[in-house]
């Protein structure tokens, strides 16, 4: 859960948002490389006279050339290492689909022969005392802890985003498009996220909670709710 004094990413629960914080961290790295060279390479040229070796120098001009073409690489391949594994999908052990609404979150397991329930926002004149303001709803989704999970995604009406920062997933709903994408929770714990797609009038109450517990907790809640 993120605070008003977090500088960084939230916590990661999932192996897929554990690199997208290592490449966050590595391409900052190499952005402030890049900096400190820029910075102190006009420093040089601006306490120095200029000299024919400033100003005619091939070697020079092909380690510039060569140079950012190295750190382009060094870039693009952990990001598409990162795209592929975002978009695999081997074998899910649970399959949801969330379907966005103006202003609600529809959810099927559709593993499941009757189980689905809307999910609203709580309001601040309902919200129990230490619940989350704007984030909290009536129905959680609840998912097996350490088990890969399918999210089929769509809208019913105009364009919506399921998103969980903490997840490392954001896909768009589009009305009479199926999207999908998956995720694995490393922990037990409740997550926080917001349709991050601008939906309409009542566009930022429109939270999604996931909630992620052991597998026999996860079977007790299944038989408990479609009975």
């Amino acid at each position: 859960m993120a605070n008003h004094t977090q500088l960084g990413f939230q916590d990661a629960s999932s192996p897929i948002m554990e690199e997208l914080v290592e490449f966050h961290d590595h391409a900052l790295m190499v952005a402030l490389a890049i900096c400190s060279l820029v910075l102190y390479l006009l420093t040089l040229m601006l306490m120095e006279k200029l000299s024919s070796n400033t100003v005619d120098a091939q070697e020079v001009e092909l380690i510039w050339t060569i140079l950012p073409a190295i750190v382009l690489v060094l870039l693009a391949l952990p990001s598409l290492q990162i795209l592929y594994m975002m978009d695999e999908i081997d074998e899910p052990d649970l399959t949801l689909k969330a379907i966005g609404h103006q202003w609600y979150w529809t959810y099927e397991y559709t593993d499941f022969k009757d189980l689905s329930f809307d999910s609203y926002m709580i309001p601040v004149t309902d919200l129990p005392m230490g619940h989350f303001r704007l984030l909290e709803v009536d129905h959680r989704i609840v998912i097996p802890m350490e088990s890969p999970i399918r999210v089929i995604i769509t809208a019913d009406d105009v364009l919506h985003s399921w998103a969980v920062p903490t997840l490392g997933v954001k896909t768009d709903a589009i009305p009479g498009r199926l999207n999908q994408t998956s995720f694995i929770t490393t922990r037990p714990g409740v997550f926080y996220g917001q349709c991050s797609e601008i939906c309409g009038a009542n566009h930022s109450y429109m939270p999604i909670v996931v909630e992620s517990t052991p597998l026999k907790h996860f079977e007790a809640w299944s038989s408990l709710v479609s009975s």
